[in-house]
């Protein structure tokens, strides 16, 4: 089926030659069309251009929607969340108001502890339901691929029951999923003091089990203080590019903690939270393949130091921006709000933070070929947004949903007109 968008005030992220990631001040440039009309057939984009050069004669059209006063996008790319878990932690959010830190809480048997005792005694049907909900409503929000992480199962059979639920979101739901191994997220209770046995069973049980079912793409270690060590972090890695799965990372929200060396050091597809970085982080970027990301959510929720984006950006890195959908630390999959907190906390620019969660999350995604932009041949992922007078808009206007219509795969699934 072919469909018509047209009288497009301004298409946004447009690209005639499909690029991987933009970087350092090439973040601050997005090429647009104003008075645009775009082809998308069945769910690639076929064609676009200015109003002026459409010739419907030599074209043969399905669906028409017009787009007058409104702004069309490549849908946002989520390239960091933990939206698969079991009940909120709204009380410890209590705790945090009270003064007491992420660490503290964690000590306690709350955070993610608290999230895994919940998963393992919960079903893999009531998991995938209310999982169904957050991507249903993240969909609405603009958002049309997701990375989905495990990590509250903390012990084989339950990150298995978490991977089993992604699989079934992929297959049942129209965004795009990747799906990383996170089962070092955090020690549980019962290895207290043990920390290089469960490395140790994550290592010669999980990962294996993992591998035999094809249940993720990625694997992923939370590198930080209080959490898992440079050399904990380096065993599990080599375990899982043994196996197929390339990194990401967890590094540097706490502390100085060699994550980002060492993702660096195994070709992570990404290193995130960043927090804490300075010139040897950077330098380390800078000689690599590996994509910084910021989650704005999480430092914003928990009141973290917040990463030195500008530095990152003028010295040539590229940035991407996900959520950290999750319920502990950013329970929000809203990526519009990210970009406000990008645009007011890390002072980016709005054409900085659309590139940093577009383009650069697809390539934290291992994506970018087919999302992330509007090109030819790409997958047809859009929005359109209402009426509204700029791109500066879309930050500015924080608390406000100006999301009309989400297209995804060519097929309209949110609709708000």
């Amino acid at each position: 089926m072919k469909t018509l968008i047209k009288n497009i005030k301004k298409l946004v992220q447009t690209e005639n030659k499909i690029r991987l990631k933009v970087c350092g001040k090439d973040m601050a440039s997005i090429n647009s069309i104003d008075n645009a009309w775009l082809l998308l057939n069945n769910d690639k984009i076929e064609d676009f251009g200015e109003m002026k050069n459409l010739n419907l004669d030599t074209l043969s059209i399905d669906k028409t929607i017009d787009a007058t006063g409104k702004m069309v996008f490549p849908t946002f790319v989520d390239s960091h969340t933990h939206l698969v878990y079991a009940g909120s932690r709204e009380i410890e959010y209590i705790d945090k108001i009270k003064g007491l830190s992420y660490e503290e809480i964690a000590k306690r048997g709350g955070g993610i502890i608290n999230s895994a005792k919940r998963l393992q005694d919960t079903g893999e049907n009531e998991l995938y339901q209310v999982a169904k909900l957050r991507i249903e409503e993240i969909i609405s929000q603009g958002t049309g691929a997701v990375e989905i992480k495990s990590g509250y199962g903390l012990n084989t059979e339950a990150e298995l029951k978490m991977l089993r639920v992604i699989r079934r979101l992929k297959e049942t739901m129209p965004v795009e999923i990747k799906t990383t191994l996170l089962a070092a997220h955090a020690v549980p209770f019962e290895y207290k003091g043990r920390q290089t046995e469960y490395v140790d069973l994550v290592i010669n049980e999980t990962i294996p089990a993992v591998a035999a079912e094809d249940l993720a793409d990625y694997i992923d270690v939370f590198c930080d203080k209080g959490f898992f060590t440079v050399e904990d972090t380096d065993r599990i890695l080599m375990a899982g590019i043994k196996h197929g799965l390339r990194p990401k990372i967890h590094a540097n929200e706490l502390d100085y903690s060699g994550g980002v060396q060492v993702g660096v050091k195994y070709n992570a597809l990404s290193v995130d939270h960043l927090e804490y970085v300075g010139d040897e982080e950077i330098e380390a970027l800078l000689n690599s393949e590996t994509m910084p990301t910021i989650l704005p959510g999480a430092a914003f929720f928990l009141g973290l130091e917040y990463s030195p984006v500008r530095k990152m950006i003028d010295a040539g890195l590229p940035v991407a921006i996900a959520s950290d959908f999750n319920p502990g630390s950013s329970p929000s999959g809203n990526m519009k709000f990210m970009m406000s907190l990008a645009c007011i906390n890390y002072k980016m620019l709005p054409e900085e933070a659309i590139n940093a969660m577009t383009i650069n999350t697809a390539y934290a995604m291992g994506l970018s070929e087919k999302l992330g932009s509007v090109a030819i041949g790409k997958k047809a992922n859009i929005f359109i947004t209402k009426e509204i007078p700029s791109i500066e808009f879309m930050p500015y206007a924080y608390g406000s949903n100006l999301i009309d219509t989400v297209i995804l795969n060519g097929e309209v699934v949110v609709s708000n007109c």
